[in-house]
């Protein structure tokens, strides 16, 4: 079995989404957003913030992949994208870590080819030292610098995902 170590707990981790939910409520007031979920790791941290989010929501669901083929970087791949018109809407990305900026970077050259009025980023987790593409995290939950962590939606080979608190593994079972 992997061995982990907490790095966060359920009540640390549901305190600062209240309070995430407060600021994009006073920073959203009087609009409508569009908010994209980031399939899979986003989705415990995506639905505890919009039920903390006082406004009227659209929500939306999206997936990407980078996949090797032999070479030293990786190709994104848009699995699942969004169904929603975002045409002149203010849109809110939800992500569960943001390292390398990737994902993001390609995610939102896609959404602006669709006219939305502005794009945020919301993360649970954001590893700014990891960073490769410019990326600017508008509502950041927690920076980590530790490894590699699980829990609260994030998953190691598709486990541990249904923790509510957040761990680093210590020690991978091999």
């Amino acid at each position: 079995m992997d061995k982990y170590k907490i790095v966060l707990t359920e009540n640390q981790i549901q305190q600062r989404v209240k309070e995430l939910g407060k600021s994009i409520t006073e920073d959203y007031k009087g609009k409508n957003p569009v908010i994209i979920c980031m399939l899979k790791g986003a989705v415990y941290f995506f639905a505890d913030l919009t039920k903390n989010i006082d406004l009227p929501l659209m929500i939306d669901f999206a997936r990407l992949s980078s996949y090797r083929n032999g070479t030293s970087g990786g190709d994104m791949e848009l699995i699942s994208d969004i169904t929603a018109k975002i045409e002149g809407k203010d849109v809110l990305i939800v992500e569960d870590i943001v390292d390398s900026g990737k994902t993001l970077s390609y995610f939102i050259s896609l959404l602006k080819k669709k006219n939305p009025s502005s794009i945020k980023i919301c993360a649970f987790l954001d590893k700014k030292e990891r960073r490769e593409v410019e990326i600017n995290v508008d509502y950041v939950g927690f920076d980590i610098p530790c490894g590699f962590v699980i829990g609260y939606g994030l998953d190691y080979a598709e486990k541990y995902r249904e923790l509510p608190f957040l761990a680093e593994i210590t020690e991978f079972d091999v």
